[in-house]
């Protein structure tokens, strides 16, 4: 039987190979793991949409929740308020539109009433913003200005300040970042690892005192390292990684960490008592596939497999040649 892809592809069958391994009956897995960061997860910038001079700022750790104050310009606060959509336009009567329900909805989770919570912004929904404005120290207009809220998702974490008090601002300015209050792995996977981070998939993390605790996959998306800095004053070349976001099933095990080093072990296929044997022994066939070259009494000769999962080193293989404790051919 004619095959190729290996030195030995040029043996007749017969020939013993110079070295041997035996077929083995285990749980494979496909498992890697990998350094990641333990911390709140990928923060975002509030960027500055009001003219003005940086008031007040929280410090770094502060949790803000709906209705909070994120940082104040010209001694009026920036208020954060829950929600996808980003506040892109002025909300006044007349107005229409998803971003108004939502803004709706919020007004009414801080306690205001007498107005519909639809996509309309009425007369009935001025006069309940006035009450809001009124509470926060605001000028009373009846409108809501953009750059006066910052949506998010829930309630955040101040991570950094990028402005300091009595800085003056601009718009497109950051002011300060911050992220979810939840803890959270961050790991980066090279590309060709990117089956690894299946969303909803069960890793291992492991914590410097040695413990562990179950994590799931939350997010996966590809994003560009910047290259460092490298020998005289070249830069490296920036780098297509795949951010993978963590959570833990058990927070409670993670007191006594605020942002650490841990290691996520990733499982992306396994399978339970199959036959294998080492990815060297395989031999690609001339007419397609794989075979193994089976010892048998001091001769050899070449039978085709049906290959499975490849992991560390060793390859899922089944045949009606094929039996636990068979032995193979490998390379020297």
């Amino acid at each position: 039987m004619g095959f190729a892809g290996t030195d030995r592809g040029t043996a007749a069958a017969g020939t013993v190979p110079p070295a041997t391994a035996t077929v083995t009956r285990q749980t494979l897995t496909d498992a890697q793991t990998v350094n990641g960061e333990l911390g709140y997860g990928t923060p975002r910038t509030a960027g500055a949409r009001l003219s003005g001079t940086v008031t007040a700022l929280p410090e770094t750790g502060t949790v803000v929740k709906r209705g909070g104050r994120l940082y104040a310009v010209d001694d009026e606060p920036v208020v954060l308020l829950y929600g996808a959509l980003p506040a892109y336009r002025v909300l006044e009567p007349g107005a229409e539109g998803a971003d108004v329900a939502q803004f709706e909805r919020n007004l009414r989770e801080l306690g205001h009433t007498g107005f519909t919570v639809d996509d309309e912004y009425t007369g009935s929904t001025a006069e309940a913003v006035r009450d809001w404005q009124e509470d926060l120290g605001l000028p009373e207009t009846g409108r809501v200005e953009p750059g006066r809220i910052l949506y998010a998702e829930g309630a955040v974490r101040v991570a950094s300040h990028q402005a300091a008090t009595g800085d003056a601002t601009q718009p497109g300015q950051g002011v300060l970042t911050y992220t979810g209050t939840s803890r959270l792995v961050t790991v980066e996977l090279d590309v060709d690892d990117q089956r690894l981070a299946k969303k909803g998939a069960t890793v291992s993390v492991s914590l410097p005192d040695g413990g562990a605790v179950a994590g799931k996959v939350e997010s996966a998306q590809t994003v560009v390292d910047a290259g460092s800095g490298g020998a005289a004053g070249q830069s490296a070349e920036a780098e297509t990684k795949v951010e993978v976001i963590v959570s833990v099933a058990d927070p409670a095990k993670l007191a006594g960490y605020d942002q650490a080093s841990v290691q996520v072990t990733f499982t992306a296929a396994e399978r339970p008592d199959v036959l294998t044997v080492p990815v060297a022994a395989l031999l690609a066939l001339a007419e397609g596939g794989y075979g193994v070259e089976v010892i048998d009494g001091g001769r050899s000769r070449i039978v085709a497999v049906t290959t499975g999962l490849f992991a560390a080193g060793r390859v899922e293989v089944s045949g009606p040649d094929i039996a636990e404790g068979v032995t193979v051919g490998t390379p020297a």
